[in-house]
């Protein structure tokens, strides 16, 4: 038997959605607070992906300034009819929905339009395409009467296609499986003249699971499929290696196999720190609805490959490693910096390889749009070096590698001055918004500076030029950068920034490269 490993995409992809168009399959994912957003991925054999682009990739549509890391860009869906792609999505802020949003496109790679508003309140949108042609939104709010069915409810109505407006009465379609337990992130699909709504509840933590209702009628009502939950590891030990599965969405490939794709993650000793990523389930179909793993009941790190997909193996891995040189015009996307763009203060160097980074008042603990460009940690280990040149004018500039959790759960090794004006090496970290400086040592104005990564911590270096050794400057534990120990939704991010630190002046690094690679 031929299998792939799951994830299929690892590091902090949550929330995936799929749609496919002729052998085509198309695949977003939540972005959160970081720029550009929501990045779209195109495969034929779904295992193997490749991303195309990101759905927001101009400035100035969607402001993010201002949120926490994992507020910002939630949940979007994909989907296609007619010649016309779709993507709604929801911008989040204070961890409430906020402005819920349709954009378009002929072409996946883009461009896609800018974002239309949608009258819909809550989160976790989708559209469902019937038979007679008729488009329908549905999501996820507060249940108007909570006391009796629970905290959440799941609603439709219809989208006008022409206009892109939502229209006629809204429908309240089911209040989950699970009582008491949020119910969210809705997908409609229709089989043998039954409309089948899969949702997600118990939160996207421990307690996520898969649950199910059907109807005759697409607006419903729905009734709870008594097997619910359908999917999920709540139930399973801590020596399990996949947790909080949920959030799935279908898709059919050509010939007739159906898979879904669902958020989990890969906890050690109870913490996880590269995020929520997409794995891919088999799934068939019973008179009931469909069975999700139905050899194994669970998500499995390695599973039995697609009919389609017989040319892959286990060895393929969706990661991107290697070196990055910074010789293209624009970085390559799996890069991001944080709420907005940098192109103004980060941009390829006039030689044409490498990167300059301009000194920003913007600080990694704020809430703005710092000096940053930053990529997913994709392994547990693995080791990321970079080659820097800066010299600091002032002990408030500084300029490095950065491990990122989130504003306040963040570590950096970066060069800078003393008062003396002499190059230093520091190693700082920020936990629950107090820093704290634990390395400091001489340095030239041009280093070398890695982490690396292992199921204990995080090990911070610095290359000795007299003796080519690596200096071990200390370790953090890996929880620390933990979503259990930093709360929120997103995994961690390794990359490179500048900042004054609040205070005027002017100065630039100089990135040679940046490697990362799987240890």
């Amino acid at each position: 038997m031929r299998t792939f490993r799951n994830p299929v995409l690892p590091g902090c992809y949550p929330d995936p959605s799929i749609c496919r168009v002729g052998d085509d399959f198309y695949l977003v994912t939540s972005s959160f607070a970081y720029f550009p957003g929501i990045p779209l991925f195109h495969s034929r054999d779904l295992v193997g992906w490749r991303q195309l682009t990101h759905v927001l990739n101009r400035p100035g549509r969607l402001s993010l300034e201002g949120l926490d890391v994992s507020d910002g860009i939630w949940a979007p869906t994909i989907r296609h009819h007619d010649g016309t792609f779709y993507v709604v999505s929801t911008l989040a802020r204070n961890r409430q929905g906020g402005l819920t949003f349709v954009v378009t496109a002929d072409d996946p790679a883009g461009p896609w339009s800018d974002p239309v508003p949608l009258e819909a309140e809550g989160i976790d949108p989708s559209l469902f395409f019937d038979d007679d042609g008729r488009c329908w939104l549905t999501a996820t709010r507060d249940a108007a009467h909570p006391g009796g069915d629970g905290p959440g409810e799941l609603w439709m109505r219809e989208l006008d296609l022409d206009r892109l407006k939502l229209v006629g009465p809204t429908h309240v379609l089911w209040h989950g499986a699970v009582r008491g337990a949020w119910v969210e992130a809705p997908h409609i699909y229709k089989r043998d003249g039954v409309y089948h709504l899969i949702a997600a509840e118990g939160g996207t933590e421990d307690n996520h699971s898969v649950t199910a209702a059907r109807s005759d009628v697409v607006t419903g009502p729905y009734v709870t499929d008594p097997r619910s939950p359908l999917l999920t590891h709540r139930h399973r030990g801590p020596g399990e290696p996949i947790h909080n599965v949920g959030h799935a969405d279908l898709v059919e490939t050509p010939d007739g196999e159906t898979w879904a794709v669902t958020l989990g993650v890969r906890p050690i000793d109870g913490t996880h720190t590269l995020g929520r990523e997409v794995f891919l389930v088999p799934v068939t179909w019973s008179p009931q609805g469909p069975v999700f793993a139905p050899e194994s009941g669970g998500v499995r790190l390695s599973e039995q490959l697609p009919s389609i997909a017989s040319g892959r193996t286990e060895d393929d891995d969706a990661a991107v490693v290697g070196r990055e040189r910074f010789d293209a015009p624009e970085p390559g996307l799996e890069w991001n910096s944080l709420r907005g763009p940098v192109s103004d203060r980060v941009r390829r160097s006039p030689g044409g390889s490498g990167l300059d980074i301009d000194l920003a008042p913007e600080t990694l603990a704020s809430t703005g749009v710092p000096a940053f460009l930053g990529r997913r940690q994709q392994h547990v280990r693995f080791r990321a070096r970079t080659r820097i040149r800066f010299a600091a004018a002032d002990p408030s500039h500084e300029a490095g590698l950065a491990v990122f959790q989130n504003q306040d759960h963040h570590a950096t090794l970066a060069l800078t001055v003393d008062d003396g004006g002499r190059a230093r090496v520091v190693l700082t970290v920020r936990e629950g918004g107090t820093s704290r400086r634990l390395a400091s040592v001489a340095a030239a104005d041009e280093v070398s500076l890695a982490v690396e990564g292992d199921e204990a911590g995080y090990t911070f270096r610095l290359d000795d030029p007299g003796t080519g050794r690596w200096i071990s400057l200390g370790t953090l534990e890996r929880s620390l950068f933990s979503t259990e120990r930093a709360g929120g939704f997103v995994g961690v991010y390794l990359g490179l920034y500048a900042t004054s630190n609040g205070h005027a002046g002017r100065g630039r690094a100089h990135v040679d490269w940046f490697d990362y690679r799987p240890a």
